[in-house]
Formats: structure tokens, sequence, C-alpha cells
């Protein structure tokens, strides 16, 4: 399975070449956020990479078509060299199966770990946590460093989405994590308020980098669609609020179904719902059964397909149930949006919605609040096209200033290449970079 890009020749590093093992459960053709772009740009850049990863099987649980699961498997992908080791294929609410998803992989990566070439250095996608094991054995075995990278808080996140509530169980996991934070030569957060938060568990604040997130570029940000092509989607209304991705106990979306009954009589206003989850039957069957018409719930589509329906929204939502935990983070689809040049409604408090502040990009409210929720979709709706267009440029602007995936992948390399070089002993020049807020800016 071989690919090839256009342009994706190696250019001059700005650091010495290193090869780089990413470790992650997650990889292309999944939905995989720092999957093969991320993997592909560092090869640009001149760097060798080897992928360790598992068969392809995630959102659905089920095998894609054209892989089986097999001992071993090796790909080259757009000058990536790829290795996937057999796993349990499952994702839904079966606590025991998505167990045993991750420690399977775990295991497997961990026996194929000892069989790749030896890497300079290993870049580690979190969740899940079962992922450190493989690179604490390439550290205890081979000696190679690696910088563990946290998108997910555990055991904070399987508290908060109800997939693990055992508190013995939680304290394991609390454990787990302190033993693979204090392997790792670095450890990469996605917020300021994920450093506070580690750093509070007995990480020293010098070992975690703040390196925020990109999103997928690997295409144009769509125009607008002509009239006739919105109708073909769907799109009749005058301002159509947008939610595109997982829909899952996290993301809380029956504050949309509760917030469209309140703007049931207002024909102006429509909300769309894209993409797939364990939640997306249920949301579906609770639409109906309300009798909600200005909610419509489409399929799941691929990143480079999803361009259009973004282009096509007036709003674009982002929503995390009212937890302590998600007040510390920034959804991976803040990004997707603001690149999209739409207005943001962030329904998820602290570190997110002063994102969207600070890039005056959209208007934020109260998570699991339907009336606020109903306060924000009225105060876009009122604005004029002009307006919001503005407020969707203002936060494209932003996201190529500080969020690109340039910006990312180039602290990225100074890390991986420190690390590299040191073994993780001592500090290399600096890459911790905050997301500044416009006064910082100067």
């Amino acid at each position: 399975m071989t690919s090839a890009t256009p342009g994706a020749t190696p250019s001059t590093p700005r650091v010495a070449p290193v090869h780089v093992l990413l470790l992650t459960q997650w990889f292309d053709p999944e939905p995989a956020f720092k999957g093969l772009l991320f993997a592909r740009e560092l090869v640009r850049r001149g760097h060798r990479v080897t992928v360790l990863t598992g068969f392809p099987n995630y959102p659905g649980g089920r095998v894609y078509d054209g892989y089986r699961i097999r001992a071993r498997q090796y790909e080259r992908m757009d000058g990536v060299d790829v290795v996937r080791v057999p796993l349990y294929p499952s994702h839904d609410r079966s606590a025991i199966k998505r167990v045993l998803n991750y420690v399977s992989f775990a295991a497997s990566a961990s026996v194929a770990a000892l069989t790749v070439p030896r890497p300079d250095v290993v870049y580690v996608y979190h969740p899940p946590a079962t992922v450190g094991l493989p690179a604490m054995v390439l550290r205890w075995l081979r000696g190679v460093p690696f910088v563990y990278d946290v998108q997910d808080l555990w055991p904070d996140t399987l508290s908060a989405t109800g997939m693990l509530r055992n508190p013995t169980a939680l304290r394991l996991v609390a454990a787990w994590m302190r033993a693979v934070y204090g392997s790792a030569a670095r450890v990469t957060v996605l917020s300021a308020g994920f450093k506070r938060s580690i750093v509070a568990r007995g990480v020293k604040p010098d070992h975690v980098e703040v390196i925020p997130n990109w999103t997928h570029e690997t295409a144009p940000v769509a125009p607008r669609p002509s009239p006739e092509r919105a109708r073909e989607l769907g799109f009749t209304a005058e301002v159509h609020v947008v939610f595109a991705g997982q829909m899952g106990a996290a993301q809380a979306l029956d504050v949309v179904l509760d917030a469209a009954a309140v703007l049931a009589d207002d024909e102006r206003i429509r909300f769309v719902l894209i993409g797939g989850g364990i939640d997306s039957d249920r949301l579906r069957a609770e639409r109906d059964r309300r009798g909600l018409l200005n909610v419509e719930l489409l399929p799941r589509r691929p990143p480079e397909e999803i361009g259009e329906i973004l282009a096509l929204g007036d709003g674009l939502l982002v929503h995390l149930r009212d937890d302590p935990l998600f007040r510390i983070t920034v959804p991976s689809k803040t990004q997707a949006y603001l690149r999209a040049g739409r207005p943001v409604l962030m329904g998820v408090r602290g570190d997110a919605a002063e994102l969207v502040e600070q890039a005056e990009a959209g208007i934020a409210f109260e998570p699991e609040n339907a009336d606020d929720l109903v306060r924000a979709v009225r105060q876009l709706a009122s604005m004029t096209a002009d307006e919001r267009h503005a407020m969707g440029a203002r936060g494209a602007d932003y996201y190529q200033q500080h969020l690109a995936l340039q910006q990312g992948v180039g602290r990225f390399e100074a890390l991986l290449s420190d690390v590299a070089r040191t073994g993780g002993r001592r500090r290399g020049r600096r890459t911790d970079s905050r997301v500044p807020r416009r006064d910082d800016d100067g």
C-alpha cells in the first residue's frame, strides 16, 4: 500500500536529521490526529520516520476493508515506514472490550518495538495510556528516550466520560501515569492548563512542554459552496449551526436538542450534526421522538471532505460536558474550525473559551446550558453576514499565526532532536510555547 504526495521531497532540515519512531495506536487511514500528516512533514524536513501502530479499526471497531489482522504488516506511505501489529478491534461502550483493545496493542507493540530498526528517539501519542508500555520497553532494553504527547489526562478522562469509575482501578491508572511521566525524557501537552495539572502531580515544570495542536491541513480551506450546492447538502435555512466530529458521552450533545426545541419556531435557524460515535444513533432516535425538524444528523466524512460542510456553517459548535477536566483542554476541532474561517460557538469553559476570546473569533457559552446556547445562537443570528465573515477571518488569521502545522511541527522537531542528542538529560533550546494573548503580541 504505497502512495506518493507531490512536493513531499525532503528539504534541508533545520536541525540534525534523526530517526523518529512514531508510536501510536491510531494511524491513517484511521482519522488519526498526529498521524501521516505529522510523519510526512518530519520526512519533508529531512528526518527518517518509522511508525509502529495497529490495524485500522477506529472509530467503528471493525477492521478496515483491505486489511486483515496478521502477526505483522509493513507498508510504505509517503516516505514513511509503517509497521502494523495485531490488536483486538473494538470501540464501543463495553469497558472490557475497550481494555482488550488497548492492552492487546500495547503487548504486540512492546514485542515489535524490539525488532524494528533502533530509532534515535520515540514520539508517543497518548491516549491510550497503555501505549506508554512499548515506549518504556524500548527505553529499558534499548536505551531509546521518548517524548510523551498527552492529549487526554488519564485517569481524569476515564472518570469524566464514565468509562471507568472503580476507585481502585482509577488509582492504579494514576500510578501508571506517574511511572510513564517519570520515564519520559519530556512530556508535551496541548494547553497551559494541562501543564499545570501534570506539574501538580509531581512532574518538574521544565520536564513539560506546551505545544498547541494544529489540525488536518491535507486540503485547502473550502470556499463557501453555491446556493445550489448548499441546497443539495440540506442547508436551506438562513443560519446554520454545525457540529462536526465524534458524538459521545463527553460531547453531551443533548444540549443541542434542548436548544433546538426552544428555537423550533425560528425558521431562520437550523442545527446540523455530522459525524459518528457511540451516541449518534441515540441522538437521532431522540431527535425523531421529539419531532425536531430543525436538527439534521449526517454521517461521518473524512477530514478532506468536510470542508464544504464547515464553509456552510454560520456558527461551528464545540461542546463538552461541564466537567473540571475539560476546563484545561482545547478540543482538536477548535483548530479545524478556526482554520475554516467561520465563527466558533464555544461550549467549553477555561482554556478553550479563552483561546476563542483571544482570537476574537466566536461566542462562548456555558456548557450543558441550553438556555445559554440559545442566547449564543440568537446573538450569532442577529449579526450580519459581513460581521460573521469578519469574525471567522480573525480566527483563520490567528490559526495561521499561532497554531498551524508548520508552527507545531517546528517545535516538535526541535524537541525531538534535542532529546535524541541528549537523551533528555539536559535542556536544549527552549521549545515551550503557550498560545500568546493578543497583548503579548507586541
